[in-house]
């Protein structure tokens, strides 16, 4: 069945919610408030949703394989293990107005994710892969928002959004080490009147993209071909992810603060998770391995 009218899930609502991420060991949805600086879980039969304040901007939060969570805030990432303390596990050097943006876990474990500048400074973010020894290496220098992330259902091609180049690349991805390499052009969508922001793939090999500022998502297949354009009630959707039993339900998060007051009393969803049935089941989201 295919469903793409998009429906609000619970009543939470984000000031910028963004980086959706399935957790099929609790049936339930993590996604954050980047500039309410907390991270939210929400149960999609009943809506209701925990809220985790962090302070400062909460871009990424991923469930482990040790049952605990790990969230970027500012430019530092954190375990979080129940009412404890949160415990810094790595972080970018510190630079003024600098911060983690958003970020994926491969099939193995390894969690990329990037940063950019609150000024959007060109060539000045980077994409980072976190080793299990807490050490975060460069492997994508010169970005200037380092974006939406994801993966071919084999493991063997990555697909990278640096939303200002108005393109997906794709890179060859060697699942053993999580090198990369042979960087080209999936998609141009310069044609949209939004910017490329998180990203998705799903079990047929398509790529979806939230396009932040056009109101819509789109899919396109393997070869770089636009597939399909979702248009959704909210002007500012941010990100997306795969989820429910079967993974067929498209979980998508959108952006409040970036709509002009005179335009928010005509998107009440603005802010919200939203929900639709795409007709296309998900991969599985893996978790981050920590050690």
């Amino acid at each position: 069945m295919t469903r793409t009218a998009a429906d609000p899930v619970g009543t939470a609502r984000a000031a910028f919610g963004e980086g959706p991420v399935w957790d099929a060991a609790t049936g339930s949805l993590l996604w954050v408030d980047i500039t309410g600086g907390a991270v939210l879980r929400t149960t999609p039969g009943d809506g209701t949703t925990h809220r985790i304040p962090l302070g400062g901007e909460v871009p990424a939060v991923f469930p482990t394989t040790a049952g605990t969570l790990l969230a970027a805030r500012d430019n530092t990432l954190l375990e979080i293990a129940g009412t404890a303390t949160p415990r810094e596990i790595a972080g970018v050097p510190a630079r003024p107005r600098m911060r983690f943006n958003d970020g994926a876990v491969d099939p193995r474990g390894r969690l990329l994710i990037g940063t950019m500048h609150a000024d959007k400074a060109p060539g000045t973010a980077a994409l980072y892969r976190l080793g299990t020894d807490h050490v975060l290496k460069e492997v994508i220098p010169g970005a200037t928002v380092s974006n939406g992330i994801g993966w071919s259902p084999d493991g063997r091609m990555l697909y990278y959004v640096d939303s200002p180049t108005l393109r997906i690349d794709c890179f060859a991805y060697d699942p053993d080490d999580g090198v990369l390499s042979d960087r080209s052009v999936l998609a141009d969508v310069s044609d949209s009147a939004g910017r490329p922001d998180g990203l998705t793939t799903d079990a047929e090999g398509g790529v979806w993209v939230a396009m932040i500022g056009g109101g819509e998502l789109r899919r396109y297949r393997p070869d770089g071909r636009l597939d399909r354009v979702v248009p959704l009630p909210v002007t500012h959707p941010t990100s997306l992810a795969f989820g429910g039993t079967a993974l067929d339900e498209l979980f998508v998060t959108s952006a409040l603060d970036p709509v002009p007051m005179p335009e928010r009393r005509d998107q009440p969803l603005a802010g919200r998770l939203l929900r639709l049935e795409p007709g296309v089941p998900g991969l599985p989201a893996s978790a981050v391995r920590l050690r």
